[in-house]
């Protein structure tokens, strides 16, 4: 099991120098993410140019934020500039994110990632892309199109034609096409006991499955607790609308669906904080990693034996990556 660390939407410099030290520290990969404040590949890129043996991926690029031929250039350039160890995590985001900042329609997203990814891997092969489809018309020919528009490709000559791609989901339907059209898959708020239940397709040999988890190293656990109850208030009661949150959903499969249900109501009628205080002791223990170093070490032993094949930390605390470093070697 290898380690990962995911610096989530933490503010751009505290980012790097997570990032930085989880480089000295050993980590296999640092992950940036966007969501509507910092972009993941200014982060990524200043990290790749302030470390030396780190791989840097994104979890994630969001797909409605750029078209299929600036993210190729991107991930081309990156993993120039980085030497080759730029990963390329993709994902839709949610219906609230693509139509509520990005302006676009939430439409049929496993169609519009597949598109996206045959488009992404033609231009980083330097093939003349063509790409006739239900999402993406490349070249243009719509019926407002000049005519100019002709076949390219990439000019800069990839470093690595296969550079990995990743995709951020979890519910079946996203695994599987992953697991078909991937090299990986980041799940968040996964449980170690339910990984080979819901995430079987992604287990297979070269693929790797590596699953997000949030650690709070501190001595009083219920304190450790607290701090990441509103995280998850945030994404079962508030990244999405009723009936339109995959982590709810989530949540609910892993036999809280009255307690996701509760704090979904109370985020969406503004009481986030009494959605924060519905977040069971038992939900936060299943899908994080709390409290001193021996609670972490003993709860580590079910993601050890999980199936997983990389562990992606969600930390900012310097001190929680060292221990996670010792006890991982």
């Amino acid at each position: 099991m290898k380690l990962g660390l995911q610096v989530g939407y933490a503010d751009p410099a505290e980012a790097v120098a997570l990032g930085q030290h989880a480089d000295r520290v050993g980590f296999d990969c640092v992950w940036t993410s966007e969501a509507w404040g910092a972009d993941a590949v200014s982060v990524a890129a200043w990290i790749a140019a302030t470390t030396k043996q780190i791989d840097i991926g994104t979890a994630i690029m969001q797909i409605p934020a750029r078209s299929p031929a600036a993210t190729a250039m991107t991930a081309a350039t990156l993993d120039h500039l980085s030497g080759g160890r730029f990963r390329l995590g993709l994902g839709t985001s949610g219906p609230q994110v693509v139509e509520g900042w990005h302006g676009q329609a939430w439409g049929k997203p496993l169609t519009k990632t597949r598109e996206y990814i045959e488009i992404v891997r033609a231009a980083l092969r330097r093939e003349t892309v063509e790409h006739h489809g239900e999402h993406y018309d490349i070249p243009y020919a719509g019926e407002d199109a000049t005519g100019l528009g002709k076949p390219l490709k990439l000019l800069l000559k990839p470093l690595r034609a296969d550079i990995p791609i990743y995709l951020a989901a979890n519910s079946p339907k996203n695994v599987a096409l992953a697991a078909e059209v991937a090299d990986g898959l980041i799940p968040i708020f996964v449980s170690p006991e339910h990984v080979r239940e819901f995430f079987e397709p992604a287990m297979k040999d070269g693929f790797d499955l590596a699953a997000c988890v949030s650690v709070v190293l501190a001595d009083d656990v219920e304190a450790a607790r607290d701090f990441l109850r509103p995280h998850l208030a945030l994404y079962v009661g508030g990244m999405g609308a009723r009936g339109k949150n995959f982590y709810t959903t989530i949540v609910g499969r892993y036999g809280w669906e009255q307690e996701a249900k509760e704090i979904q109501d109370l985020y969406l009628a503004g009481n986030k904080r009494e959605a924060a205080a519905r977040v069971p002791d038992g939900l936060v223990d299943q899908v994080a990693l709390v409290g001193p170093k021996e609670r972490i070490a003993e709860r580590l032993e079910a993601w050890r034996e999980s199936g997983i094949t990389s562990l992606v930390v969600q930390a900012r605390q310097p001190e929680a990556l060292e221990v996670l470093a010792e006890l991982v070697a």
